[in-house]
């Protein structure tokens, strides 16, 4: 097989089309007849689950066919293989077939294929984890559809679609949110809700992601993507979706990516965070009295320290089973005990009883004793429609707005507050 494609994808049905695109032949169950195959334009569909971005299902776009049927197609239709490897070392990090849960043909011609995923789901992932550097990165993805039936037509129509490399998927999420660089080359990503001729200031939320998503090497040097902050699950996607939107009155999401990890020196990287708040404070109607700063993990840490050293700047703040002790080699306490007593801000904490990789109890749980005021959402495990994750990652239960407090939702409590 020639070198991977980045981040493309192979749509393959014929032993012509193959060698097109310079592969060896794929076999198909019937091979099409000369001169009654086409080429099909195809995307990735991608959608950032709980447990991080996965590839749900393929479409493609054969309204050139001509006289398709419309319809249920047999899963059997398309063979779909799915291969991964790392974009720093070129390192396979899988190479398999992916189960085919359904397919069909709107009456435009376009036929999605979908699949299996879901948390645990082999070969679903857009992110792979770089062990050695404990960061996720973006995977360059290269899909191969083998088309094993004919597909139903009428009149003219041609049953056969042949080879086509196409762009990046299409994650309609993470799409819209634009991406930035701040004027001291910090990376973010920013969702502006529809203005629909609206002029009053709109709140801004922050989100400052865990330690997973943040660049590596100096500075950022090797990898530094701006993606993954978005990728790696739903807590800078949760406040832009519409639920949320309606909730907050039409909110600014931010998302700042560290160039490396923010534990690792948070009074270097906190004014690096509110020269990027003051960037889109400038262009953009933010009502300052409604910031509102929240995070998980190495970001939870990082949001009680923006509130620390940005006293009456912040409405609200949410720190999701974040750190203010020590933590393996990091020295603590990295947040104070004075520090943590002295935020007058209303904030909201959240954690799991069975967080393995933050311990609570020392951490979220001894914050929310001493921060006079604060709310604690202590869950037992993280559980959500049936799946059970990690105990660190309580961060969903504040993607899907399920912490509670006397009645009141934590957006609702969010949207509530300002200076």
């Amino acid at each position: 097989m020639s070198s991977p494609v980045r981040r493309r994808t192979l749509l393959a049905t014929g032993t012509a089309a193959l060698a097109t695109a310079g592969l060896a032949p794929t076999a198909v169950a019937s091979p099409p007849a000369p001169g009654r195959e086409r080429r099909a334009d195809v995307t990735l569909d991608a959608e950032v689950l709980d447990g991080g971005e996965q590839i749900v299902s393929v479409t493609i776009d054969a309204s050139r066919q001509g006289g398709l049927v419309a319809g249920e197609l047999p899963a059997s239709t398309f063979t779909v293989n799915a291969r991964a490897t790392d974009p720093l070392t070129g390192e396979e990090a899988f190479d398999l077939d992916r189960t085919v849960t359904a397919a069909s043909i709107d009456p435009r011609g376009r036929i999605t294929v979908e699949l299996e995923h879901g948390f645990g789901v082999a070969g679903a992932d857009t992110l792979g984890w770089k062990e050695d550097a404990a960061r996720n990165v973006q995977l360059d993805l290269e899909y191969t559809l083998t088309q094993n039936e004919p597909l139903p037509v009428r009149g003219g129509g041609v049953p056969w679609i042949s080879a086509l490399v196409q762009g990046d998927l299409v994650s309609p999420e993470v799409d819209a949110f634009t991406a930035h660089v701040s004027a001291s080359g910090t990376n973010y990503r920013l969702f502006s809700p529809p203005r629909d001729g609206r002029t009053d200031p709109l709140p801004l939320v922050v989100w400052l992601h865990g330690g997973g998503e943040g660049g590596f090497g100096e500075d950022g040097g090797e990898y530094y993507d701006n993606e993954t902050a978005l990728r790696a699950n739903r807590g800078a996607l949760g406040p832009a979706t519409a639920e949320a939107q309606e909730i907050l009155g039409g909110a600014l999401v931010l998302a700042p990516q560290c160039p490396s990890a923010w534990m690792e020196d948070g009074p270097r990287f906190e004014p690096l965070v509110m020269e990027i708040i003051e960037e889109v404070a400038a262009s953009h109607p933010v009502d300052r009295d409604r910031i509102h700063v929240t995070g998980a993990s190495n970001g939870g840490y990082m949001t009680l320290k923006m509130v620390v050293e940005n006293p009456g700047v912040f409405a609200s703040a949410v720190p999701i089973c974040g750190v203010v002790r020590e933590y393996g080699d990091i020295p603590g306490p990295l947040i104070p005990d004075s520090e943590l007593a002295s935020i007058t801000e209303p904030t909201w904490l959240i954690t799991s009883a069975d967080d393995a990789t933050v311990d609570p109890i020392a951490n979220t749980v001894h914050a929310h004793e001493l921060i006079e005021g604060s709310i604690l959402s202590l869950y037992d495990t993280v559980t959500w429609e049936g799946v059970d994750y990690p105990g660190h990652f309580s961060w969903i239960y504040a993607a899907r707005d399920d912490p509670s407090h006397e009645g009141e939702s934590l957006w609702e409590w969010t949207a509530a507050q300002r200076l």
